[in-house]
């Protein structure tokens, strides 16, 4: 069988909140639920536990017990970035493997040999990579699944169960190591069973007709046998980093110091994989129970913690939430950032760290629907267009291509938004003079009509004619002449 590596963070959720606050490493720390006298121990750290308390004690007994205790409140956002950042730490180790539930990920080590080395550098590449997103976890390898995960339980930091000798390092093992029911538990105890050798020398058959597929279950565990099909862990299509508040923020430095921890977390997670930020999504969670949603777009693909804080910082200044902030949340697009080649005869492009500034304060000066780059939409009107958001791309020279140094020579037409009312004197609907600013000028030659229409079923109907004219000023124009309304308008100017 192909060996299995399992990967086990002690105190899970304990461990959620040290990657958060490095600051609580070694100190007594609890995580509670509930509220007032209701208020119980959902987890408890290594050093909490030398103290006597234990899940399912109050916070009032446990603080009883230990005076420094340090105590959070449960917060499924943490606990589930600990758990994504575990995943895609095992990931850059092994392209399979498998979600154990929380704190716990099996990785299937077949194949990785001629890849990273043998079973000690494979542990130590994942020891390494489970640290560089803040977790610390034990490691056991063995050729099944189970016994890796009973291997990482063991209590030592690395436990290798050499080939064919799962049952002898399975038969010392607290039978506690399975987590059982309690009535399963209740009815070992009193077959006098301890160790999951004792329950591994049981007789199969009658062990499944007295506690049913409970008991089978068990068994295959005493021995280390997988019976269900390893499940291959699929990461997520976004990544996200959230840190709960227990204070109330009001004012914009504070809250860009949670928001810097938060993305130093979310940018290391990227550093693993090689990924960087495309855009931002922050959300924060108010005191008044609304949330206020900003999306911050980047210029170029980066994993720059400072220049995103300035970015954020930038946006909140003009768009400030309206009430107290209890909750960061920042979720981060990822791109893979591709370098282009420059060219040497073109002036060299502004900095994309100053370009993605400069493109979000100029956001701020005029609005974000004001600011992009002008797209065309699907419609027959000539002047149906749209702003998107703005992005440079590198240009790269194309064999054969025309040369853009040296342009060949060509008219452009340049739009008036809005377009000008002026006043035309027509014969036979040809335009034959132009009055616009009070001035009279006369038209030298004209091309046209081009007739077109649109919307008609709807109330936003139109339908005009569109001239090319030459005046006697030099100017080269065109006119439009709206047909429902009777009435012209200089919509351009070539240049």
């Amino acid at each position: 069988m192909s060996p299995f590596a399992c990967a086990w963070v002690p105190f899970f959720a304990v461990a959620a909140f040290e990657r958060s606050e490095p600051a609580l490493v070694e100190r007594p720390v609890i995580v509670v639920r509930g509220h007032g006298a209701a208020t119980r121990v959902v987890e408890a750290s290594a050093a909490a536990r030398e103290h006597g308390i234990a899940p399912g004690m109050t916070e009032a007994e446990a603080r009883a017990r230990c005076p420094l205790l340090v105590a959070r409140a449960w917060c499924d956002e943490r606990v589930a970035s600990a758990r994504h950042a575990l995943l895609e730490a095992a990931l850059t180790v092994s392209p399979r493997i498998e979600d154990g539930g929380p704190g716990i990920v099996h990785l299937d080590t077949a194949g990785l040999g001629g890849l990273v080395g043998d079973t000690h550098a494979i542990v130590d590449r994942l020891l390494r990579q489970v640290r560089a997103v803040g977790l610390r976890a034990c490691v056991g390898v063995a050729a099944s699944r189970t016994a890796a995960r009973l291997a990482a339980q063991a209590g030592t930091r690395v436990t290798i169960v050499p080939p064919g000798g799962e049952r002898t390092f399975l038969a010392a093992v607290p039978l506690a190591a399975l987590e059982l029911s309690a009535d399963l538990a209740a009815t070992f105890a009193r077959w006098g069973i301890r160790t999951l050798g004792e329950l591994a020398a049981l007789p199969r058959r009658s062990l499944g007709d007295r506690l049913g597929a409970a008991g089978l279950r068990a068994h295959d565990a005493s021995l280390g046998v997988d019976r269900e099909p390893f499940h291959v862990y699929v990461p997520e299509p976004y990544w996200e980093e959230a840190q709960g508040l227990e204070w109330e923020v009001t004012l914009l430095e504070p809250l860009l110091g949670v928001i810097e921890r938060v993305l130093t977390r979310l940018c290391d997670r990227l550093g693993v994989v090689h990924v960087s930020v495309d855009g931002v999504d922050l959300e924060l969670a108010l005191a008044s129970r609304e949330t206020h949603h900003r999306t911050i777009a980047l210029a170029y693909p980066t994993r720059d913690v400072r220049l995103i804080r300035t970015l954020i910082a930038v946006d909140l200044e003009g768009h400030p939430p309206p009430a107290a902030v209890v909750g960061v949340t920042v979720r981060a697009r990822p791109a893979v950032a591709r370098p282009t080649p420059a060219d040497l005869w073109r002036p060299p492009a502004p900095a994309h760290r100053d370009l993605a500034v400069l493109l979000t304060r100029l956001t701020e000066m005029v609005g974000a629907d004001n600011l992009g780059a002008p797209s065309v939409l699907d419609s027959h009107h000539p002047d149906a267009f749209t702003l998107r958001p703005f992005v440079a791309h590198a240009a790269v020279a194309t064999p054969g291509a025309p040369d853009d140094r040296h342009p060949p020579p060509r008219m452009m037409l340049r739009r008036k938004q809005p377009s000008a009312a002026v006043e035309v004197e027509a014969a036979d609907g040809r335009p034959r003079a132009v009055t616009s600013d009070g001035r009279w000028t006369r038209v030298l030659a004209c091309a046209g009509p081009w007739r077109m229409s649109g919307e008609w079923w709807d109330t936003r109907a139109w339908a005009r004619d569109e001239w090319d004219v030459l005046l006697s000023d030099t100017r080269l124009c065109r006119l439009a002449h709206d047909r429902l309304a009777d009435h012209w308008q200089l919509i351009g100017v070539y240049d």
